[in-house]
């Protein structure tokens, strides 16, 4: 796999009213120790809506695929406080197209706090430059919180249910309704760092 230059660029700060802060940035190789910690710290629940089965450990060979990335067809971005993953969002570009499946978790303790909409931010923002135009994701049918994120983004998510798993589906490229949506986000009072964009006040 051909790696582009890791793309500091990502990298950002986070910070809330009370004062906790969050680095975000681009996942590296040497962050299978601090995925497979965070893995084993969520609860059942959490990483059964993510991996959609009982799943408490990551095995050697989904750590080594999670962290290693290309920074184009795939990129993950991890939000670390302290030091420690606290949660993780990615995509990966579908064969030969310009649509992007992406994928979220966050830890237990760190959920409803507008991470997961933060992330999606991110990785919509900087998949556009890489040729992609489009998400897509597949979510429990009882992962509200997650629909929520997709359905609030300001994108123009059009979905579809099999069973209990719910696709969803959304152009990243920005019009007025998604750039109005992040700018309330950006104008909630959850601030990040100067410069840089704010936290959001959404459902994960």
């Amino acid at each position: 796999m051909r790696m582009r230059p890791y793309p500091a660029e990502l990298e950002h700060d986070v910070s809330w009213t009370d004062g906790t802060t969050c680095h975000v940035r681009p996942i590296r190789p040497d962050d299978g120790p601090r995925l497979a910690a965070f893995h084993h710290s969520l609860s059942t629940r959490s990483a059964y809506l993510r991996f959609f089965t009982i799943h408490p450990e990551l095995s050697e060979g989904e750590v080594e695929r999670f962290t290693r990335v290309d920074y184009d067809d795939r990129l993950a971005l991890v939000a670390a406080h302290d030091g420690v993953l606290v949660a993780v969002g990615r995509y990966d570009r579908l064969p030969n197209s310009t649509e992007a499946e992406v994928a979220f978790v966050v830890s237990d303790e760190f959920q409803h706090r507008g991470i997961g909409t933060l992330l999606l931010d991110d990785l919509a923002a900087a998949a556009l430059p890489r040729g992609i135009t489009a998400f897509c994701a597949s979510t429990l049918a009882e992962n509200l919180t997650m629909h929520g994120v997709f359905m609030h983004s300001g994108f123009h998510v059009t979905s579809s249910r099999d069973y209990e798993t719910v696709s969803v589906r959304f152009s990243i490229e920005p019009d007025d309704q998604y750039r109005s949506a992040l700018a309330t986000r950006r104008s909630a009072p959850l601030i990040g760092s100067p410069g840089r964009r704010d936290a959001v006040h959404v459902p994960c």
